[in-house]
């Protein structure tokens, strides 16, 4: 079968590498456009002018930020997804470590016990004969970590990946053996619910696979 675009362009306003794997694998092949949002300006903003913001909230904020800033470049004729993931412990909001000392202080408080990994996700439709709509939605997931000792702490720290990313772990990386379970959408995890974005689709009447590009008639397994 000869390759075939999709109908309806899908704009990803993200770096993450995870999110957009995690689109390429069910086929969706987005153009990348990472948005100029400062995520801690955004935040304090929202908190100046409502107050404390629940963890679930500060992901979906994001997110909104994020599609909202890239759609208001001029990306037009696309759907502009915004995606931001925070993880949740005791009420607390904890995004990326950024640093080695940090990555190791979470990890030593999270070990033995579980948090909960909430993804926003924000859809700008932008197409010139689209809805118009600006709508978003957050998946929850709770992960279960391993009772890990400080020297695996200390080695996982080491490979540079949790300085990186939301909650300073990963399930498809260095981070893997060290989460015993989760609950919920593994793709959240990852940074991206293939499910919550098929709903999000649907509200702008745009269905799975308009999204996605060819489509092979046949599939292998061994």
């Amino acid at each position: 079968m000869a390759d075939q675009p999709a109908s309806v362009r899908l704009v990803l306003a993200s770096a993450s590498p995870a999110r957009l794997e995690t689109l390429r694998r069910a086929g969706v092949e987005p153009t990348v456009v990472v948005s100029t949002v400062d995520e801690d300006l955004a935040v304090a903003e929202a908190r100046s002018r409502y107050g404390e913001v629940e963890p679930v909230d500060v992901a979906l904020l994001l997110a909104r930020a994020k599609a909202e800033n890239v759609a208001g470049r001029g990306e037009r004729a696309a759907l502009v997804l915004g995606c931001d993931s925070v993880l949740e412990i005791d009420g607390e909001v904890h995004g990326k470590p950024g640093s080695v000392s940090e990555a190791t202080r979470r990890w030593r408080r999270m070990r033995g016990r579980s948090g909960v990994l909430h993804t926003g996700h924000w859809l700008v439709d932008d197409r010139p004969n689209g809805t118009g709509a600006t709508l978003g939605a957050t998946a929850s997931t709770t992960v279960h970590f391993a009772q890990v000792s400080d020297a695996e702490i200390d080695a996982y720290v080491a490979t540079g990946e949790p300085l990186l990313v939301a909650g300073g772990f990963t399930i498809d990386g260095f981070g893997g053996p060290f989460v015993t379970a989760i609950e919920g959408d593994h793709h959240n995890v990852v940074g991206l619910s293939l499910p919550l974005l098929r709903d999000l689709l649907g509200q702008v009447e745009v269905a799975w696979f308009d999204v996605v590009g060819t489509v092979s008639g046949s599939s292998s397994q061994g």
